[in-house]
């Protein structure tokens, strides 16, 4: 048995300091890890027992009754006292279906981390339509500390706990590619810009080449002066070998206006070993 006190998930590559707190559902030990910020470093804080959908993980269609693997953020709370009371104490629904779901033609929705029936206790390990159910007691002490857009939720089949040094190297990697993403937004170099996307990559229905001609239509028209990356989430993405996601705030000075906003940019390795860009979503 891993001492998982002292080591951290090798999923959560780097959790930026604005995240506090965040969770990764383990289906196959039904436990809800939480984690939270000690400084510059994470902890374990807890481990809570979860229930799952009837037919058990990896989600593909409405009405499956699957729970979905992968990364996933809070979107708001919901007042249970409004819905049938086997939601329980609240409700939390989380933003699936993600960009990479869509990508993989997964489809659904209504996936939340609930309460159970008052006096419910713990359900049965597969016993939702896919959501995650909490026993009442443990989802009113989370619930104070989950924020909406901000928490994560990482649902894995099971844990791989590791040294925070080990994850390092990777860390790096990506950074350097997220900043290259960035010095070529705001030199306006395309070539450089559209050559970290994979040859796979999809967005809005469009294939690379589709979506490159719209990009080189568009951006040429626009008078970047900067763009500055910050605030930035990196996770390995469960049960895809390989496949990386990065959160992150961006900053953009577009002549005499500045926007900001939220970028997901999911990396693969491509077949020469460097990681591009497959999947791009907003928020």
């Amino acid at each position: 048995m891993v001492n998982a006190d002292a080591k951290l998930p090798a999923s959560l590559i780097r959790i930026p300091e604005s995240t506090e707190t965040l969770f990764v559902a383990e289906v196959e030990s039904a436990q809800f890890h939480r984690f939270d910020r000690s400084g510059s470093s994470l902890v374990l804080s807890g481990s809570y027992y979860m229930s799952i959908g009837q037919n058990g993980s990896g989600k593909q269609r409405s009405g499956d009754k699957r729970t979905p693997l992968g990364v996933y953020f809070v979107t708001e709370q919901l007042d249970t006292s409004k819905l049938h009371e086997k939601y329980g104490v609240t409700a939390f629904p989380i933003d699936y279906p993600n960009a990479w779901d869509r990508r993989a033609n997964r489809d659904g929705y209504g996936i939340w981390v609930h309460g159970v029936l008052p006096g419910g206790g713990r359900r049965p390990e597969r016993d939702t339509d896919g959501c995650i159910a909490l026993p009442n007691e443990d989802l009113s002490l989370l619930a104070p500390d989950i924020r909406d857009n901000v928490t994560p939720v990482v649902v894995t089949l099971e844990v791989d706990w590791v040294e925070a040094t080990e994850i390092g190297a990777l860390r790096s990697e990506l950074e350097t590619r997220i900043a290259e993403w960035a010095d070529s937004k705001q030199k306006g170099d395309l070539f450089a810009y559209l050559s970290l996307y994979s040859d796979e990559f999809q967005r809005w229905g469009m294939n690379k080449a589709e979506w490159s001609s719209l990009r080189l239509q568009t951006e040429s028209l626009r008078d970047i002066r900067q763009v500055k990356v910050s605030d930035v989430l990196l996770v390995a993405y469960p049960e895809e070998e390989g496949l990386y996601l990065s959160r992150f705030q961006v900053d953009t000075v577009d002549g005499e206006r500045k926007t900001t906003g939220r970028t997901r940019l999911y990396w693969r390795r491509d077949t020469d070993g460097a990681l591009r860009i497959v999947a791009e979503d907003d928020g």
